[in-house]
């Protein structure tokens, strides 16, 4: 058989690729065709169990075993790509995904509530009032799920609740507990957090044997404290909270890892001013309401969604991101609870509800994940 040199090679290929492209472009139109089928008949783009039966016979056509996994895995992705035609297409002609949410020009502010978690001079009270101004009214609760309840019970317009730090990570909890409870994301708020060791107005550093604080503030302070060996700490479920404590029990060897706000409400001494080792600490705050609405310039959208429990679900989902051009912000994901080993990913993106782009991606997300949820525009 004659050798061919790689310049000839390459031109075979250039000619075989001419010929793939051609009969893409043809099954492509022949997608276009199905699709204007599928508006007239309102029937489903996505069938699964069809595709599966295809691509096993496609599989059954090719040779060696790297030749069929090859063949199930383009193949796949050609028909990714119809249904994401498709979609748009649907879109197109007025099929498009309800959300159920409604745009607004302005959230309502004047006369409102707000429910926070913690007690006055935590972080979360700084944040509801770095929203909302310093004269709204705002009021604290003892859990984070007890502020979501407010709000979805009509009690609370709004809670105010952590839900990233740029040091510590995702607030896990709070992710577990937009699924469990009927509230949407309507705006958020970033805080910077600056730790300060506080003490009793006549405590000193060398008086100091127990620190308490939020188990997050202990970790972002950790450098600082862990040089202090004799130090005992002690997690405690608000930064604020912690400072109270260090008051109403009026010991000494006491001290609190807070706010300089918390310690100016309660009294405290700064024993030590902004102890954390990130200087650039940030927290994230999410403003949470009964009503699923948007502003008219909301710039990110919140989801949450299960695949099916199968390899390459997540980058189908994500795919419909990626194909349709947005830009996706963060990605976390979290155990289901009940069946182990299976998650539950939340993904922010880039855009607003009325933008095409997300309506398209949004759209096939819905059609193949085991289920979606829209969790806010903001």
């Amino acid at each position: 058989m004659k050798n061919l040199d790689l310049q000839e090679i390459r031109g075979q290929l250039d000619t075989i690729d001419g010929q793939i492209l051609e009969l893409f472009e043809k099954r492509m139109q022949l997608c276009g065709d199905v699709a204007a089928f599928k508006i007239g008949t309102g029937k489903a783009v996505y069938d699964g169990e069809r595709e599966q039966q295809k691509l096993n016979a496609l599989m059954d056509m090719a040779e060696g075993e790297f030749n069929k996994k090859g063949v199930y895995e383009l193949f796949s992705q050609i028909m990714t790509i119809s249904r994401r035609l498709q979609y748009r297409l649907l879109a197109q002609n007025g099929k498009n995904l309800d959300t159920g949410f409604t745009m607004v020009d302005e959230l309502k502010r004047n006369g409102v509530k707000i429910a926070y978690q913690g007690v006055e001079g935590s972080y979360g009270h700084g944040a509801a009032l770095q929203y909302f101004g310093e004269n709204a009214q705002v009021y604290h609760v003892a859990a984070m799920e007890d502020a979501m309840v407010e709000v979805e019970e009509g009690r609370a317009d709004y809670a105010v609740l952590p839900i990233e730090n740029s040091s510590a990570g995702a607030v896990s909890d709070n992710y577990d507990l937009l699924v469990k409870h009927n509230v949407y994301i309507v705006a958020e708020t970033q805080l910077p957090v600056n730790h300060a060791l506080l003490g009793l107005p006549g405590a000193s550093l060398e008086d100091i044997r127990q620190v308490y604080s939020h188990p997050q503030a202990l970790m972002q302070c950790s450098q600082y404290l862990n040089a202090h060996r004799k130090w005992r700490q002690v997690s405690m479920e608000n930064t604020a909270v912690a400072a109270k404590k260090v008051l109403e029990e009026g010991d000494v060897t006491q001290a609190a890892v807070a706010s300089e706000i918390a310690g100016r409400l309660y009294g405290l001494k700064v024993l030590e001013p902004s102890i954390n080792h990130n200087k650039n600490n940030t927290t994230r705050f999410i403003i949470l309401a009964r009503t699923p609405i948007y502003r008219k310039d909301a710039s990110k959208v919140s989801i949450c969604f299960e695949g099916a429990h199968k390899s390459g679900s997540l980058y189908n989902m994500l795919g419909n991101l990626i194909y349709n051009g947005v830009n996706m912000l963060m990605i976390e994901s979290r155990p289901i609870e009940g069946r182990s080993w299976e998650y539950r990913f939340f993904v922010d993106a880039e855009g607003s509800l009325s933008d095409e782009a997300i309506q398209n991606a949004l759209t096939g997300i819905s059609k193949e994940a085991a289920s979606l949820r829209i969790l806010g525009n903001y």
